[in-house]
């Protein structure tokens, strides 16, 4: 089992082009093509993960924050960024990332495990991104429909919501006349053509279009395959920030606390006073300061996260409570995240999950 295997099933449940711009997800240090000895799963890379790596002969680390950010001038040993690159280059141990595509996802992704955590139901994207969906429009004879459908749907196409296999068929007459040096399925060089024809509307996923049309130029029998690709004001409700969901039962803000604290396994939590009670939940691992105004919009009555600076409290304006957990955790649970996503997919290998506490900010209680 190479790495590259590895990254390909990580990517269909979070794709790559499913990161923010500023992210760098992606194999950080490593070659896709080696064979994988085991898998060490870690909220963040930093040296002692690669020495855990090493030490228990995993040749692949799994992190959910990239150890680099922006691109590395020097390799001098100045800093922690380039000493774990560095020990990770010379003893073999590739790094790969999977960091805000995984926050934009919502199924197996960082903000459905804590919606998971916190027992929430009839949970959504906080907010659903924009330009993710495409509608492919194609053609094809009559005798061809139920093939070349099929293959659209089987490479990712025709999904709406809890909807699969969606398509729009129309029926009608297509005409070509094929040029010198063609080989056309139907009709003669340099005549006119006229067949007929079903026009197949689907709406395709943005990072899934490379894909669904090598699947439809595969079995199309036109050796020039006529479509279109529109771009779409649709909203994704699959992809995207953030989560909200609703509690089973209401509480006020003291007992919401004291539960958020339980589930989540935290010691401190600060937060905003709220004199309603907490029903509806958002929540968004990491920091989720550029969420507010959503979780506000949304109705939320807590909204889950970290990394708040002092003067944002104030924009909660008792119109939510916010819970500032922490950054490393909002988002530990993505390890058991990653675990389960990797040890139920690959049996060949081992994979562990770190023993190593990479959160770098302390409590004095």
């Amino acid at each position: 089992m190479r790495i590259a295997e590895v990254i390909q099933h990580l990517e269909q449940i979070a794709p790559s082009n499913l990161q923010e711009s500023y992210d760098n997800s992606g194999l950080l240090v490593g070659e896709k093509m080696t064979d994988v000895s085991g898998v060490v799963v870690s909220l963040d890379c930093i040296e002692a993960t690669v020495h855990e790596a090493i030490s228990k002969k995993c040749n692949l680390i799994v992190a959910h924050h990239p150890i680099v950010f922006g691109g590395l001038k020097r390799f001098n040993n100045a800093n922690y960024v380039q000493r774990t690159v560095q020990l990770a280059i010379k003893n073999d141990i590739a790094i790969y990332a999977i960091h805000t595509n995984l926050d934009n996802v919502y199924h197996q992704g960082v903000n459905s495990k804590i919606a998971e955590r916190l027992g929430l139901t009839n949970t959504q994207i906080l907010a659903p991104k924009l330009d993710t969906i495409t509608k492919l429009v194609t053609y094809c004879p009559i005798l061809n429909e139920q093939d070349v459908r099929n293959a659209l749907f089987a490479a990712g196409a025709g999904h709406i919501g809890n909807y699969s296999e969606c398509s729009f068929t129309t029926q009608g007459s297509g005409t070509y006349t094929a040029g010198s040096g063609t080989k056309p399925t139907k009709g003669e060089v340099g005549s006119r053509h006229t067949e007929s024809e079903v026009k197949i509307e689907v709406v395709v996923p943005s990072y899934l279009t490379n894909q669904v049309l090598n699947a439809l130029k595969t079995i199309h029998p036109y050796e020039e395959v006529a479509y279109e690709i529109y771009p779409t004001l649709n909203v994704n409700q699959e992809v995207g920030s953030g989560m909200i969901g609703e509690l089973e039962e209401a509480m006020n803000g003291q007992e919401f606390l004291g539960y958020l604290k339980d589930r989540m396994g935290l010691r401190v939590i600060k937060y905003t006073d709220f004199k309603k009670t907490i029903k509806k939940v958002a929540v968004c691992g990491g920091s989720g300061q550029f969420l507010l105004k959503d979780a506000k919009g949304s109705g939320a009555d807590a909204y889950v996260t970290s990394d708040f600076k002092y003067h944002e409290y104030f924009d909660a304006e008792q119109e939510v409570m916010i819970c500032d957990i922490g950054h490393y955790e909002s988002e530990k649970f993505t390890i058991d995240l990653l675990y389960d996503i990797l040890s139920e997919k690959f049996s060949t290998f081992a994979v562990l999950k770190t023993g190593v506490d990479t959160n770098p900010v302390k409590y004095f209680l």
